[in-house]
């Protein structure tokens, strides 16, 4: 008598889910075993201790990893320019020691004498910073790399006419550049030189889309405290680009500026929803809310900032103080 076979049942729910975990494991398995290559390869190869020294977060821990490719032949300037990046922040000596290197590989290498500036300002050590950029200029005359780096120490220095000036011999290099445009408008427009920034601002406007030119314009017109025209641009702004976050945060601040509170917490959370990965809008309407003395809805503002952004804590606590 033949075996009578039953037939197999159907897979269940629970048998298709734990296919899919098991699929699932398996695939980040393969990803986890790919990225641990590198670490049981030969360890000679820059770019391999580089990319050990990227996933540490710390500087003073990657000095073990980096310093040795000072003695390494196979490492180029732009390695040891790279891997003394890496310990800028918190280990400039060694920092400067693979730079000094990687002038020996290049000694011709722009991007090294930048690099030696910032390291320079690390070390508080303002005569090798100006040196370090005037012999940068001198090897590139036509680069506008040193001037953008002289403005930005500059201006994080406070010394703002410096930076102006700085910038305005960028400009005169790279004068196609929209990013070094904006940067010199927005810092005629902070040394309250506004005609001549919205000058600077209207001649980039062919290499701007509509609704950048009229963001930045706003932003312009607000810093000249003209808030009805900043309102205005905004408001174009917002029609030329519904679903554009940045244009209604902007827009709904140009109305809190105005005193219509209403209309400022609506384009602000309007610039929320558009953009919820980004908690500046909801940040601003906390604070506009303890400023218009609405606490109770500025409190449930905070509840949302603390439910949605638990990394963002500072910015959390510094928009919602009420002891303004």
């Amino acid at each position: 008598m033949e075996e009578t076979v039953s037939p197999r049942p159907p897979p269940t729910g629970r048998w298709r889910l734990n296919r899919g975990i098991q699929q699932t494991l398996a695939v980040v398995g393969v990803a986890f075993l790919i990225h641990l290559i590198p670490l049981f390869l030969p360890r000679n190869m820059p770019e391999q201790e580089l990319a050990i020294a990227r996933a540490i977060p710390n500087a003073q821990q990657r000095v073990s990893v980096l310093l040795p490719l000072k003695e390494n032949p196979k490492a180029t300037g732009a390695d040891l320019r790279e891997a003394a990046e890496l310990l800028l922040e918190g280990a400039p000596s060694e920092a400067r020691i693979l730079l000094e290197e990687a002038k020996k590989r290049e000694p011709g290498a722009i991007e090294t004498q930048l690099l030696q500036a910032r390291i320079c300002q690390l070390e508080r050590m303002e005569r090798c910073v100006q040196e370090t950029l005037e012999r940068a200029a001198e090897m590139a005359p036509q680069d506008a790399r040193p001037d953008l780096l002289r403005a930005e120490m500059s201006e994080r220095a406070g010394n703002l006419p410096e930076a102006l000036e700085a910038l305005a011999r960028a400009r005169s290099k790279q004068p196609q550049s929209t990013a070094v445009g904006l940067r010199y408008a927005r810092l005629l427009s902070v040394t309250a030189r506004h005609e001549e920034a919205e000058t600077v601002m209207r001649q980039l406007g062919p290499q701007l889309s509509s609704r950048e030119l009229l963001l930045q314009l706003g932003i312009l017109k607000t810093r000249a405290g003209r808030n009805q025209e900043a309102r205005a641009l905004f408001a174009r702004a917002v029609g030329e680009a519904p679903g554009s976050a940045v244009a209604h945060y902007h827009l709904g601040m140009s109305h809190f500026q105005l005193g219509d509170v209403d209309a400022a917490e609506e384009e602000l959370r309007t610039a929320d929803r558009l953009d919820v990965s980004n908690p500046e809008a909801l940040a601003a309407l906390c604070a506009l809310q303890i400023q218009a003395a609405r606490f109770e809805a500025a409190r449930i503002t905070r509840m949302d900032l603390e439910r949605r952004f638990q990394d963002r804590q500072d910015l959390i606590r510094s928009a919602c103080r009420t002891d303004r």
